[in-house]
């Protein structure tokens, strides 16, 4: 074989084989690169379900609330609505008085039972706020510990 054959042989084989390789490389990196790509869409995914969760846990949570708040209102207007309806009886009563001595006297009960009434009314509105406070915080509480395992996970 003459030298220049050789050499175009040689060329040739050097030529396929550097093919040969770079399809491999070619193969290898679109293989990573599409692996890469279904994780990045599944974590995109999985971010987005998550964070759809917590848009409703935050709903819920403000729905708690904002329903809890009015019946609060609620309570508080109408114990303030008795206190006036009170207040009126008593200041029927102190015109019937007969003397000042009575007026005190009826006048020290009143004050100590609107004292015993306001503490116990206090009382129960902290109640009612604290166990309103729990139950709006209820589903965010629940999201955080769903969310919990997700993040302590490692990719």
């Amino acid at each position: 074989m003459s030298n220049k054959t050789k050499t175009t042989t040689a060329f040739d084989t050097g030529n396929a084989a550097v093919a040969d390789i770079a399809a491999k490389i070619t193969g290898q990196t679109r293989a990573k690169m599409t692996d890469g790509i279904e994780k990045a869409m599944k974590t995109g995914e999985g971010l987005a379900t998550f964070g759809q969760g917590n848009i409703d846990a935050l709903t819920k949570s403000t729905l708690i609330w904002a329903a809890g708040v009015q019946d609060l209102s609620k309570q508080v207007a109408a114990s303030f609505q008795a206190s006036i309806q009170e207040t009126a009886g008593v200041l029927k009563t102190l015109g019937t008085a007969k003397s000042l001595k009575e007026a005190i006297d009826l006048q020290s009960a009143v004050a100590r039972t609107a004292f015993e009434k306001a503490m116990s009314e206090s009382s129960r509105f902290t109640q009612a706020s604290l166990k309103l406070t729990e139950q709006a915080l209820a589903p965010l509480t629940a999201r955080i510990s769903a969310a919990a395992p997700a993040f302590g996970k490692t990719a």
